[in-house]
């Protein structure tokens, strides 16, 4: 077939998995997809709550995309703000990390599936 169909509600709550639900939710369904080439993730920080680690990778560029609320976003030593439809392209190399504001952060994330590219920094921010 040359088409999926999948509605990201139904993508596993990989932080839930991670014991991280009091954090908020990440559905990477890329697999549910059957996407071969490209990532795509839907993620929810809840009100206040910033992630618990950073992340970077060696070949994937992301593209973040804010449909909701508002928060931060510490892109290696700088820190910024972001809002709702804001689109966030991060390089392979920039170490990345979230935190949402008083009403909490809805994004989706985007970028180049590479096996094994990214490395979690824990503590990062």
């Amino acid at each position: 077939m040359g088409y999926t169909i999948k509605n990201l509600e139904t993508v596993e709550d990989a932080a839930k998995g991670h014991g991280l639900s009091e954090q908020g939710e990440a559905r990477f369904a890329r697999k549910d997809l059957e996407a071969t080439q490209v990532g795509v993730s839907h993620q929810r920080l809840r009100p206040g709550k910033r992630q618990q680690f950073g992340h970077r990778h060696e070949e994937a560029e992301e593209v973040y995309v804010v449909l909701s609320g508002s928060g931060r976003m510490k892109l290696d030593e700088e820190i910024v703000e972001i809002g709702k439809l804001d689109a966030i392209r991060v390089s392979p190399e920039t170490t990345r990390a979230l935190e949402a504001g008083e009403e909490g952060l809805e994004l989706l994330v985007f970028g180049q599936h590479f096996d094994k590219d990214g490395e979690i920094v824990p503590g990062w921010w």
